[in-house]
Parts: C-alpha cells; structure tokens; sequence
C-alpha cells in the first residue's frame, strides 16, 4: 500500500498507508468511539465532508454487507483506522473494507497512532484535515490548501444529501397502521426502517418540500430526519417546521432536534469536538433512567434559549450536560438529540419510536 499523510490544519501531520482511493480527501476530521459498525457509520450522510477516525484498533473485520448500509454509497470525506483488515471473517462478507472504498472512491488512511490523534482533536477540537498519498507535497503547501476549505460552521450540508424528488420507502409494513412523512436532510435507512416496524406506511420527502405540500397530503405524523452540517443556514426547514407546528405531530431527530429548537426560537452551537460513538450515556429526566444512547452530531441546541413555558427538557447528557431532548408543553412534538434507531448502537432508545406513536393517537 502506497505511504499516506493525514495533515491537519494547525500543521500536524500523521504517517501511515493508504488503503481506498488515494485521491486526496478534504474534511473536517472527527472521532467515533463505536465498537463496531464501520459500515453504518461510513454510510451515515451526517458525516458528510467529515473524515472519520475510529477508535477502536480493528476496522473491517467483518467485512462489508449490503443490508447494513444507511445510504446507497458511502458519505465520509475519508476515514481513519489504526489496523484495517484486509480479509473479513464472517461469512456474510460481500467484500472487504479495502474493496469497498476503492469500489466507491473513498480515501482511507492506516497504520497511525489513532490514539495521539483521538487526543489532539479531544484537546484543540475538531478541525479541517486531508488525506493525502502526495509525499512530496509541502506541508505548508497542504495546510494552505486545507485552510481555503469551508469550515463546518456556518456550512450547508442538507442540499448534498437530501433525496431529489419525494419517494416511498420500499419496506412497507403488511398492515399499514399510519401515514408517516419524513423530511430528508440526510435520512438513515435505519430510522425509516423503524417506523415501518410500528406498522407505517412512510413517505420521503425532500428538505426543501414546502409544507402545505406535507399538510395536503393528510399524514398521521412527520418525521424530521438526522442529517449533516450547521443547523443554523438551513432556513427553509425551519421555516417549514414552523408552519408545521399545531397541525401535526413532529418527531425531530438528531439535526431534525436542532432544527426544531431553531424553529421555537432557540440558539444552537458548535461543540469543541462533537459526540459521536454508540456509548453516550443520557439521562431521561422524567423516569431518572439512564440509557446509552448511539449520537453522531457536532452542533447542540442551547437550553437557555428555549422559554421554559413552551419546552420541557426531557434527556441530558451525563457527560457534559448538554441537551439531548425535549417536548413541547402543548403541541405534539418531541425531539431527541441522539439516534434512536441505533445502527450502529445499543437499543436502549427504541423506545422513542412507540412514544411517537402514542402522541400520535
């Protein structure tokens, strides 16, 4: 495999080897602490212009499986691992995680110390990095070209992932219980699989769909999706949440959650560097149980933005006691920061799913 840099924005450079595409790959460079779940995690469009780094030594043991994907191709900038296996182990494997990124263009990078780096993004938090197999390129040469990349603040992300024209999603349930719409701005296949496991019959639709269109069309309940970049731009969501609050019921998710608190007059903003693994305890204020939740976002709303006549929190982190859910007091919407569809992730958070139904009804 052909040597491989991954050179950051404040000049510091990792060496290892390229294994993917060797075109370089330009991103804001983040960490995941999940176990396992490469393949979901790569697929997931919420970590669209991000290079991920896993934590966890092993990537690509088990290979890759078509079922699993949360997207049709993969949507990371790049991706970082410290050993990444070239021969999967399960019999399930449709090909190997080298196979995978070549087949799709995805620049990779193994063999460096993910630990040091883990700790320097923890440390000076997430920034612009690149992938790169041009040994002989300066690093001043790469760190200029990293620096005229956008930031993540301030960055629209939702138009690159969200579906072109409205579509049903092709699990249906045998008996069809509810119409369920679900705003796209970076969907996992996952969630939607969820709703058609509570007997929905669920309908895609595109970010910008305004939402006269959804109310016309008499859904049960609307779903706002997970999805990548600063809430803050995507204005015409939250124009349409807001036209959509008091005439049916909202399950915001992961930037869905954001964009909800936008809609009510609240403030979002950048964490240092992000929660992202499928171990992220949280906290549900109601009960006082605590679940380990799957979360994969860079932006948190701020609790005291939202008026507290209007808003119950539900669910904080017990890390940083950031929120991670809330309900309106009179309308029917709910809103978790995390992901209760758990792909990758523990199951602690099915629960969520029933609870939309229940508001529903």
């Amino acid at each position: 495999m052909p040597a491989a840099r991954l050179v950051l924005e404040d000049s510091t450079v990792y060496e290892g080897e390229a294994f993917g595409s060797t075109e370089n790959a330009i991103g804001e460079v983040v960490f995941n602490t999940s176990l396992t779940g490469y393949q979901e995690i790569a697929t997931d469009p919420s970590y669209r212009f991000q290079i991920v780094v896993m934590t966890y030594p092993h990537i690509g043991n088990y290979g890759i499986e078509r079922i699993v994907e949360q997207s049709g191709r993969p949507q990371v900038a790049g991706f970082v691992v410290r050993d990444a296996i070239e021969v999967p182990s399960s019999a399930h494997s449709q090909m190997s995680l080298y196979e995978y990124f070549n087949q799709h263009g995805i620049s990779a990078i193994q063999g460096l110390d993910t630990r040091a780096l883990t700790r320097t993004i923890r440390n000076k938090g997430a920034m612009r990095g690149m992938i790169t197999s041009q040994s002989k390129r300066s690093v001043d040469d790469v760190v200029a070209e990293i620096r005229r990349a956008p930031s993540m603040s301030g960055l629209d992300l939702v138009k690159h992932v969200t579906a072109p024209k409205p579509y049903d999603f092709d699990e249906q349930p045998q008996e069809k219980r509810r119409r369920i719409a679900v705003y796209d701005y970076g969907v996992k296949r996952d969630i939607l699989r969820k709703l058609t496991q509570h007997g929905n019959e669920v309908c895609v639709y595109p970010a910008t769909t305004p939402a006269e269109e959804i109310l016309r069309s008499g859904f049960d309940g609307v779903v706002l999706s997970n999805g990548p970049g600063d809430p803050e731009p995507v204005t015409y969501a939250q124009e349409n949440i807001r036209r959509l609050i008091g005439k049916v019921p909202l399950f915001g998710i992961c930037l869905g959650h954001q964009l909800l608190g936008l809609a009510l007059g609240g403030r979002t903003y950048k964490l240092k560097f992000g929660h992202r693994g499928g171990n992220h305890p949280v906290k549900d204020l109601r009960s006082g149980r605590v679940e380990i939740t799957a979360q994969n976002h860079g932006f948190a709303v701020d609790p005291d933005s939202l008026s507290d006549s209007d808003v119950e929190f539900t669910h904080i982190n017990l890390n940083d006691q950031t929120l991670e859910g809330f309900r309106h007091r009179r309308e029917p919407i709910l809103a978790v920061q995390y992901h209760p569809e758990a792909a990758p992730g523990p199951h602690d958070s099915f629960y969520l799913f029933a609870e939309f139904m229940k508001l529903i009804e």
